[in-house]
């Protein structure tokens, strides 16, 4: 390591670097990180691709003469349901390949932020999110003929863009413990049982009741009641219970991440 590095590196740990420098150094790792994904299209296509056709398909075509709040139902529903894939795979599946790669290695010796790897993976996640709900809304406003206010249409972006975040903390937990060749398929088996107990794909009411009374276990079950909330859909009387909630999973698995991250890299 050369001397400017090594000084780099002892300003950025001792705290400083000065703001302009810190905040260059964020602002860079977050462009290279959604750089690297809008690059990479085996990410891009099915985390924008499967949110879409199945609301083309059970949204718009089989339900061309259904009520208009079928429509509306579903597309909170498989908002949810695409906000999870970047959260779920944009960091765990990236997070195990750079384990199993030494880039993570790297990155924690080159003089830069400790956060600015996280902030840039999270900053493409929401990126992803928002990008799976304005083609959602597109859809249903062109196609299903769902009447979307401003306000329905910016509190569904919010909720979908934030909602993430709980998503990506579960999803560096789980980066962390398996290889980056099995990171897909496990969490490919906790995102699709997830979301068909989370009533996703088919309302809760009509699952059995058992699976019912434990659907409130599942972060993307809140997700959606928020999603139902943003569009007037929901009789929850508070949408803070839902986020409380999501807050929890989102601190408790970063906080798992993290501790896993330092004993284990």
């Amino acid at each position: 390591m050369t001397t400017v590095e090594a000084s780099s590196t002892r300003l950025i740990r001792t705290g400083e670097m000065p703001w302009r420098r810190l905040l260059g150094a964020y602002v860079a790792e977050a462009r290279s990180e959604c750089l690297r994904y809008l690059r990479a299209p085996g990410f891009l296509l099915p985390v924008t691709l499967f949110p879409t056709i199945f609301y083309l398909l059970f949204g718009v075509v089989m339900n061309r003469d259904g009520h208009a709040d079928a429509a509306r139902y579903l597309l909170a529903s498989y908002g949810v349901f695409g906000v999870m894939s970047p959260g779920l795979f944009g960091f765990g599946v990236s997070l195990a390949i750079e384990r199993d790669n030494g880039l993570l290695t790297l990155k924690r010796a080159l003089p830069m932020p400790p956060g600015a790897y996280l902030l840039g993976k999270m900053l493409m996640a929401m990126l992803a999110a928002g990008t799976v709900i304005v083609l959602l809304m597109l859809l249903a406003t062109g196609l299903a003929h769902v009447s979307l206010s401003l306000g329905q249409a910016g509190m569904l972006m919010l909720t979908g863009m934030l909602g993430v975040l709980p998503f990506c903390a579960m999803g560096m937990f789980i980066g962390t413990l398996v290889k980056g060749q099995g990171a897909p398929g496990v969490l490919n088996l906790i995102y699709l049982p997830m979301s068909f107990l989370s009533g996703l794909w088919v309302p809760l009411s009509m699952l059995p009741a058992p699976l019912q009374h434990i659907a409130p276990i599942w972060p993307s079950a809140h997700l959606q009641a928020l999603a139902l909330g943003a569009l007037d859909l929901s009789q929850a009387a508070s949408a803070w219970p839902h986020v409380l909630v999501l807050g929890a999973y989102a601190v408790v698995f970063l906080l798992l991440a993290a501790r896993r991250l330092r004993r284990h890299g």
